[in-house]
């Protein structure tokens, strides 16, 4: 007789790796990270198939999170079309839970950060921090303000956060290696003022974190095990690390970063920012038109959920980039 059991996908062999090396299994926690800054699309749905999937197979809670971190595009109605979504293609999340949640303990982490001397304020323009950063086949240099006392960083952060500078006037950023090969750790921005409303702290804030910041703190505070991501996060997982170290409990879990390809379609737009070109141009009625590949354009097309799952399920999950 034939053996018919569905072979693992890797991302499925890496936790199987992690149970075999004494990780329990009621360690295992997922979460699906969507911004709300534009309505889901079909690469979305297989990235919601994914997570939501592990949790079925091994029985594990899975949080829908939001990065609700840039108020400039975020809003209240794509809170909603994302979680109708979820909801839709039939998956249940264990907790909903924002990045705004986590607010304060991210600015106070920020904070021990500047008296530990491994972060700053910098105030040079956004020109002048580029030309500092180097290129990738070139070092970066110090900055001018990289070395400011711990005082005068900490009066500059509390500034921030009041709302005494302007947008662009002052950011905080991480003091890791200017000279690093990997030039998301030549000291990335983790601070930066928004002057903008948010859909959930309304004008609480006035400094909003950034997401390599952001992302694998919220994983360990909701005590993610597996962090699944695509493929342009990849270089990023070296700074995801780096974060973490400077707030780990070593009796926590410590999330893990691992990427996998995104799913393309060929002659199909799955751009969130294109697809919101459309929407704004108003070459379409909406973000749930029927023409788009948004989920909601998909749904009001005839597509079941049933359907996108087993698209999902076709195309399976791969190291390279398909189409």
């Amino acid at each position: 007789m034939s053996d018919t059991t569905k072979p693992n996908n890797f991302i499925e062999d890496i936790i199987e790796d992690d149970l075999n090396n004494g990780l329990s299994q009621d360690k295992l926690r997922f979460r699906f990270p969507p911004e709300p800054n534009g309505f889901l699309h079909i690469g979305h749905a297989s990235a919601i198939c994914l997570n939501f999937g592990l949790g079925e197979k091994y029985k594990r809670p899975v949080n829908l999170r939001f990065d609700d971190t840039n108020p400039a595009k975020e809003e209240a109605k794509y809170v909603a079309a994302i979680q109708k979504d979820v909801e839709w293609l039939g998956y249940k999340w264990d907790n909903l839970c924002y990045a705004s949640d986590y607010f304060q303990e991210l600015y106070d982490w920020a904070v021990q950060m500047i008296k530990d001397g491994k972060a700053y304020v910098d105030s040079q323009s956004s020109e002048e921090m580029a030309a500092q950063k180097g290129t990738p086949t070139q070092p970066g240099v110090d900055g001018p303000y990289r070395n400011r006392s711990v005082e005068e960083n900490l009066s500059l952060f509390e500034g921030m956060k009041n709302g005494e500078y302007a947008e662009g006037e002052h950011i905080l950023r991480a003091k890791i290696d200017m000279q690093s090969n990997n030039m998301l750790m030549r000291d990335p921005i983790m601070y930066r003022v928004v002057d903008k409303a948010h859909h959930r702290t309304g004008t609480d804030w006035k400094i909003y974190p950034m997401y390599d910041w952001t992302h694998g703190e919220s994983d360990y505070l909701e005590q993610i095990s597996h962090s699944f991501c695509t493929l342009e996060f990849k270089p990023h997982r070296e700074l995801y690390d780096w974060f973490l170290d400077q707030v780990i409990d070593k009796d926590k879990i410590r999330p893990k970063q691992r990427e996998f390809a995104r799913r393309n379609v060929s002659h199909t737009v799955t751009s969130k920012r294109k697809l919101q070109k459309l929407v704004e141009a108003g070459v379409v009625n909406g973000w749930d038109d029927p023409r788009m590949t948004t989920i909601s354009g998909l749904r009001r097309r005839g597509y079941t959920p049933a359907s996108l799952k087993n698209f999902a399920e076709s195309i399976g999950i791969a190291f390279c980039d398909s189409y």
